[in-house]
């Protein structure tokens, strides 16, 4: 006859906390800054919506702000997480992607009829594309350097053009003799419907720049705990003071500037006989070989 087995032995309370098993959560202060940036691009679609600009500008400006200090603080506080990664990604395709082609369209493209559509979808789909290939090519790509412009820089190009563009048309029209003319005319000489192709070639610039293989600086390896000369605290204060006395023309330079800065980084490479590509070809992944050549 087999003997009965042991009763087993009653399992405490902290044996129990270790078996159960672990509830995963979210972490909750890097995602507020995620939250905020999309709230930013929320925002900025509302206000153009209401026809104002200058408010959509700002909502697109902060939501890029917003969205440099989520994975900085992510990355001091140890909270990085695949949650983080998929959350930023959905925020600045809203922030990014399609409120400023929203706002270009209502600003200046709906009078082309279905060429300004167009040209808003081409960027809203870029932004799309771009943001999904950053995801896919995030290990192969060199740190140093982003393929083809980031969509916040991109955004921030049309988003300053609105808001320069504006500010002058804004402006012009407190002058008497526009007032006068406008009263004569009947309408205004300085309407938005006059930069319509202009936007149009302004939305397909950021759009198809984003989506090239472009290499543009990252400035990953500047600043955190690498040790810089004390003249690059001066220059960054000179900045700080420049973008302070005219906000729209000098964000809008500064953005202007960077842009056209990834095609002289690959004119200069291809000079030099250096590799223009930043992506190396993925070994660890076969199914991925022909996409990084």
């Amino acid at each position: 006859m087999i003997p009965p087995p042991p009763n087993p032995a009653p399992v405490t309370a902290a044996e129990a906390r270790a078996v159960r098993p672990r509830r995963k959560g979210i972490y909750v202060l890097p995602n507020l800054f995620t939250l905020a940036a999309l709230f930013g691009g929320f925002y900025a679609v509302v206000m153009a919506m209401n026809g104002r600009f200058d408010l959509a500008t700002t909502g697109i400006f902060a939501a890029m702000v917003l969205d440099s200090l989520d994975g900085r603080v992510a990355r001091m506080t140890g909270t990085q997480s695949a949650f983080g990664e998929q959350m930023d990604s959905l925020s600045d395709m809203v922030s990014f992607g399609a409120a400023p082609a929203l706002i270009a369209y209502e600003w200046a493209l709906r009078p082309l009829g279905r060429w300004g559509w167009i040209a808003a979808f081409v960027y809203c789909s870029c932004a799309a594309l771009r943001l999904a290939r950053f995801n896919v090519n995030t290990s192969v790509v060199d740190k140093r350097y982003f393929q083809g412009l980031p969509s916040p820089a991109a955004a921030a190009l049309v988003a300053g053009f609105i808001w320069l563009t504006n500010a002058v048309i804004n402006a012009h029209r407190e002058v008497p003799l526009f007032k006068a003319l406008m009263t004569t005319l009947g309408s205004d000489p300085l309407g938005r419907t006059d930069l319509s192709w202009l936007m149009f070639a302004f939305t397909l610039f950021a759009g198809l720049t984003m989506v090239t293989n472009i290499p543009y600086y990252s400035f990953k390896d500047f600043g955190g705990r690498r040790s810089v000369p004390f003249v690059v605290l001066v220059l960054i204060a000179l900045v700080f003071a420049i973008i302070s006395i005219e906000p729209a023309t000098m964000l809008f330079v500064l953005f202007v500037a960077y842009a056209l800065s990834g095609y002289v980084i690959y004119v200069w490479r291809r000079a030099k006989g250096h590799h223009v590509s930043i992506v190396s070809t993925s070994t660890d992944e076969p199914d991925e070989r022909g996409l990084h050549q």
